[in-house]
Order: structure tokens, then C-alpha cells, then sequence
């Protein structure tokens, strides 16, 4: 069976894209050209040709997009794996009114490939739980996901 492939994000991918969220970004190595694979969960789906998220502005995510901007979201949802490629730019080097140094990236969607491997479905959603400050990660949560609606 052959895995679908879309222009852009269906309606389920863009629904789950509409708060925080745990993706994980590749991007290649501006040292080894190899692959770097991150985790985010600041991400939001602005529309179905475009999504916007949010990393430290002194990551190695930042030098990489600035030497090649090629990169995939991987999206685990609905019991399959989605591969979200295409081209991102770097919309603001630092957001105003954030406390942390966080840069907002924005890609443009090529492709959305429905990656799963034939005769298998995903059975658990994945899931995080954070790891300091509650009510100091709930605050910075809303700030960036706020932020990231009103770019």
C-alpha cells in the first residue's frame, strides 16, 4: 500500500496543530550535514499551507535553518506518523514580550506525507509532562502559544 501524500496539512492535522503540541523537528547539521533531530511542543498551525513554532534564538536549530532552510515536522496523530516538509524562515529573532530568547520560525509546507509503516497503526498518543515550575510553565506556555496566533 502506498502512503498518502497532500499539498498540505488536512483538516485532522491542522485541528491537532491548534495548541502545544509534541513534534519533532529534523533539520540538517550546518557542521556534518547529517540529520538533527529536535523535539518542540511550541508549534501552531496558522493554515494548511503554513506552520509557525517557537525554539531558543541559541539553538543549533537557528544555525542550522540559517545554512540550509530544508526541514521536516514529525507529527504523531490519529494512530499514524505524518511527515510535514517544506521550507522555513525565520519570522522574528527574538519575540517581544517573551522572557525567554525565543526566535519564531515559520514553514512553508511542500508536503505532507502519511509515513506509517503498512499493516501498523499507532496504539498511544504520545505525551509529556513538564519537568520545572507549573504554574511558571503554564504562564510561558500561554505567552508563546499567544504570540505565535498574533504573528
Amino acid at each position: 500500500m502506498v502512503n498518502q501524500v497532500e499539498p498540505c496539512l488536512t483538516q485532522q492535522l491542522f485541528d491537532y496543530l491548534q495548541k502545544e503540541r509534541f513534534v519533532l523537528l529534523s533539520t540538517v547539521d550546518f557542521e556534518t550535514g547529517g540529520p538533527n533531530v529536535s523535539a518542540l511542543s511550541w508549534v501552531l498551525a496558522k493554515n494548511k499551507q503554513t506552520i509557525v513554532f517557537a525554539v531558543d534564538n541559541r539553538s543549533r536549530i537557528i544555525q542550522n535553518i540559517k545554512h540550509n532552510n530544508k526541514v521536516v515536522i514529525n507529527v504523531i496523530v490519529e494512530e499514524s506518523s505524518y511527515s510535514i516538509s517544506g521550507y522555513v524562515t525565520i519570522q522574528e529573532e527574538k519575540i517581544s514580550g517573551i522572557p525567554l530568547p525565543l526566535a519564531l520560525i515559520k514553514l512553508n509546507i511542500k508536503e505532507v506525507r502519511d509515513v506509517m509503516f503498512y499493516g501498523s497503526k499507532i496504539t498511544i498518543q504520545p505525551e509529556y509532562g513538564k519537568t520545572y515550575d507549573l504554574e511558571a510553565a503554564s504562564r510561558l506556555d500561554h505567552q508563546v502559544m499567544n504570540a505565535m496566533q498574533k504573528a
